[in-house]
């Protein structure tokens, strides 16, 4: 199929995409971005698209998986920064009796473990880190998937043991 043709096929199932996309998001706005993520995706990996399937249902499937990818990054992003409108008195009390400046420490020192990790280690944990599938990074990489789950593996427990300071700490706060 010529890149007319597709474009062509792809922009006709532009309504279908919206309509998928509110159910998602529930958001007209994120709808849009969801629809054009999607599309830009579609015209990316049109490569992929095997003539004689069904293409609406190859789009869907880049929606769903982009609209779950999105999700997991921004409940990453949550669970490292969160953020609360209210404070609660345990929660004062111990910033204003422990709280010396300790986050910004640990920040240098999570971005120096980071910065230590060899590029090959550095790179699909950065990426994993940010929401992307092991077959998303591999594929991006052009290395196998084993060597994308070795790696990743390998980044953790360099960081763990960089940071083993911290463990002791946190564990004995949240008790």
């Amino acid at each position: 199929m010529s890149s007319n043709d597709f474009n062509l096929r792809l922009y006709s199932f532009k309504d279908s995409l919206q309509s998928f996309a509110i159910s998602f998001t529930r958001d007209l706005d994120d709808a849009n971005d969801l629809v054009q993520d999607t599309m830009l995706k579609a015209i990316n990996y049109s490569s992929h698209f095997k003539e004689g399937t069904n293409f609406k249902a190859w789009l869907f499937t880049i929606m769903k998986n982009t609209f779950i990818n999105n999700y997991r990054r921004a409940t990453r992003t949550n669970l490292i920064m969160s953020v609360t409108d209210e404070i609660t008195s345990d929660k004062l009390h111990y910033s204003a009796s422990v709280n010396d400046g300790n986050g910004k420490f640990i920040m240098e020192d999570v971005h120096k473990a980071l910065s230590k990790l060899q590029p090959e280690y550095y790179t699909p944990f950065l990426k994993y880190f940010e929401g992307f599938k092991y077959h998303e990074i591999a594929d991006q990489l052009k290395i196998p998937i084993g060597t994308v789950k070795t790696r990743i593996h390998i980044a953790r427990q360099l960081l763990k043991k960089s940071l083993k300071m911290y463990n002791d700490n946190f564990m004995q706060k949240d008790l």
